[in-house]
């Protein structure tokens, strides 16, 4: 990392630096005032400390600088951690050096080693905090470097902040079974697996595409060698429906855990809450970016339900349990339909929906495999 010139502050006192200036101003003028040399002394010792420590910290260190987060996106609650290098370029040992990282809202500071000169480098990790879900803003990065007495710092400011990304926790689960299928139209996505004869869209030929799916009339026009895209019409849609009212950490783990075993194995996911659908998620990483910004909301799933398109599975997560007989009403729309209940007690049996009550992440997969 290089500095940033514009975060750059050189030879800023301390608050005990301030203090000791106005101390020692203070005393001189009293000792000239009333005539007692010891005064002077003092305040000669004070101003004499603060020169030494200004030119403690005045020199400009070469240091190169490089803090990488390691991972970048983590389940919630396993580790991540950032790992800090510094090395002296210059032609001076270097002491006094600490490090300001902003974590959140939070500051972490660490004291680094002495730095010998000529290219020796120091590497120091520590732990960011994976306990709540989303974004958590990391830097930017500071180093300071004060004198012995803690009358002055220099703080010059490397790199740009990153940003941790805490997403939910799954387990393994099988995708929901559904009847059968009725997607006429297929998939939407250009992640959707290659398959039947159902046409898609037109893409630029690669190497060991099946040359009988050259569009030559496009390839004519375009002057590059056009496919077409065929899909497989009879994949089943997960629609996963989140209620956000009383949004807790095991709801959106359940939620990212059926939508994340869809998604692997390549059917179409859909994510609905009860604030409106959640951005296309195109494949495993998406759903996993996608709930771990989710946040809680005023909005129940009523309408979502309703505005639902149908087919393939429903999935409702929920603390509510009333919201399993509303699901009840889309199950003519849906070929199977399964409510996973989060809240406390125990839900009412309803009709047509296969009602799953989950007290953890971990007996979801016991749950889910119950028959």
């Amino acid at each position: 990392m290089r500095p940033s010139p514009s975060a750059r502050l050189t030879g800023v006192l301390t608050p005990l630096g301030w203090g000791t200036l106005a101390g020692s101003v203070a005393l001189y003028a009293a000792g000239f005032a009333l005539g007692y040399p010891e005064p002077v002394v003092l305040a000669t010792g004070g101003l004499l400390a603060l020169a030494a420590a200004l030119a403690w910290t005045a020199p400009r260190p070469r240091l190169e600088v490089r803090r990488e987060v390691m991972p970048l996106k983590v389940p919630r609650g396993d580790a991540a951690v950032a790992v800090l290098n510094v090395a002296n370029l210059g032609r001076r040992g270097l002491s006094g050096l600490r490090a300001q990282d902003r974590i959140g809202a939070s500051e972490h500071t660490v004291d680094l080693p002495r730095l010998p000169k000529g290219g020796a480098v120091r590497t120091v990790s520590y732990p960011l905090p994976t306990d709540v879900r989303g974004e958590i803003p990391v830097g930017p990065l500071l180093l300071v470097r004060a004198d012995p007495f803690g009358l002055t710092r220099r703080v010059r400011s490397y790199g740009e902040p990153v940003t941790l990304l805490v997403r939910p926790r799954t387990v393994a689960l099988p995708v929901p079974p559904s009847g059968k299928a009725h997607h006429l139209e297929g998939p939407t996505s250009d992640s959707a697996p290659s398959g039947t004869v159902t046409f898609h869209t037109l893409r630029e030929y690669v190497v060991g595409d099946d040359l009988r799916h050259v569009h030559w009339r496009s390839s004519a026009r375009t002057g590059t060698l056009m496919v077409r895209q065929l899909i497989d019409a009879s994949l089943p849609t997960t629609t996963v429906v989140l209620d956000t009212r009383e949004l807790t950490e095991p709801a959106v783990d359940a939620a990212a855990s059926v939508a994340l075993a869809a998604a692997r194995a390549g059917f179409p996911v859909r994510l609905l809450t009860g604030d409106g659908p959640l951005p296309d998620t195109k494949d495993p990483e998406s759903v996993l970016d996608r709930l771990a910004l989710v946040r809680a909301g005023t909005e129940g799933v009523t309408e979502p339900l309703r505005l639902a398109r149908g087919g393939g599975s429903l999935v409702l997560v929920t603390a509510d349990p009333e919201e399993a007989g509303r699901a009840a009403g889309a199950r003519r729309r849906f070929d199977r339909v399964i409510c996973v209940y989060v809240g406390p007690g125990d839900p009412v049996a309803v009709p047509g929906v296969r009602v799953l009550p989950v007290s953890s992440l971990d007996a979801l997969p016991l749950m889910w495999g119950s028959r």
